[in-house]
Formats: structure tokens, sequence, C-alpha cells
């Protein structure tokens, strides 16, 4: 089962109190999507490991999203667009209908007012990345962890 999670907006604003589900990419998808990222960056001069190369996410995870910033907007935007594949709104959140796409549960495809606020839209990729690579970066985070304390040993 793919991994879900529900985002209300706190933040004031013109989508506060508004309802977000986000919903983790299908594997090949998400390898694809990764793959994808990962070529662009290195034909933007990122360094990629060889090793790295078949990893799809966890590879992506270990050079760094903050990798993609060295990819021109042009050539990152589709992948940025695609990200948002994973988000619908829950326009009545009394409801479990969901407004995405084609899927089953959903009442039709996002529309543009959907989301009013660039911070939300920051926030929401910020949650698809996130439920993507959470147990990427909760490695990395342990690893660091371990790190610091062998050297205060």
């Amino acid at each position: 089962m793919r991994k879900e999670k529900t985002i209300v907006i706190s933040a004031a604003g013109r989508d506060q109190g508004k309802m977000y589900h986000v919903e983790e990419l299908a594997a090949s998808e998400a390898e694809a999507w990764a793959t994808r990222a990962l070529f662009i960056m290195m034909n933007c001069g990122v360094e990629v490991p060889d090793d790295l190369l078949s990893a799809g996410l966890a590879g992506l995870a270990a050079i760094g999203i903050k990798s993609l910033t060295r990819v021109p907007y042009e050539m990152a935007k589709p992948l940025f667009d695609e990200m948002m594949h994973c988000v619908a709104i829950v326009p009545d959140p009394k409801q479990p209908m969901i407004r995405r796409g084609s899927r089953a549960g959903c009442v039709g495809p996002m529309i543009e007012d959907d989301i009013e606020e660039v911070s939300t839209r920051l926030q929401l990729r910020k949650a698809v990345m996130e439920l993507h690579l959470d147990f990427f970066l909760g490695a990395a985070r342990s690893k660091q962890e371990a790190a610091a304390e062998a050297s205060k040993a």
C-alpha cells in the first residue's frame, strides 16, 4: 500500500483551512522521476557517483535534493509539475472524496484555484518529497547522529 498523508494548511492566507491529500507515486513512477532528476543533474555538472545512478530515489536522497538547485528552471519544471500529481484537494473535509484526477475516489482534476498561495505549493512539494524520501532521510539523519556521537568520544 502506498504511503499517504493529509495536510491542513494552518498559515494565514487564502489557503488557510484547506485540506490536501498527498499520496506516494507507484514504484515505477518514482523510479522514473528520480532517474530523470539524476540525469538532468548530471547534465548540469552535478557529480553523481556511478553506484547512485541505479539507486533511484535513494540516489537522489544521497546526493541531496539541494543539488536540484544547480539545474536550470526550464529543465526542472517538468519534474516539479509531476510532483503535484501526488497532491489532491479534499474539497469538503467531511466527505471522503478528493479532487485529483481519474483515480478511484476522485471527483475530478484539481483546478488552479485549489492552491492559491505560493507558500502552500512549497509546503505541498516538501510533503511529497518527505513522503517519498522519509526512509532515506531518516537513515541519513541516523548516520549523521552516529557520526556526531563518535566524534565526541
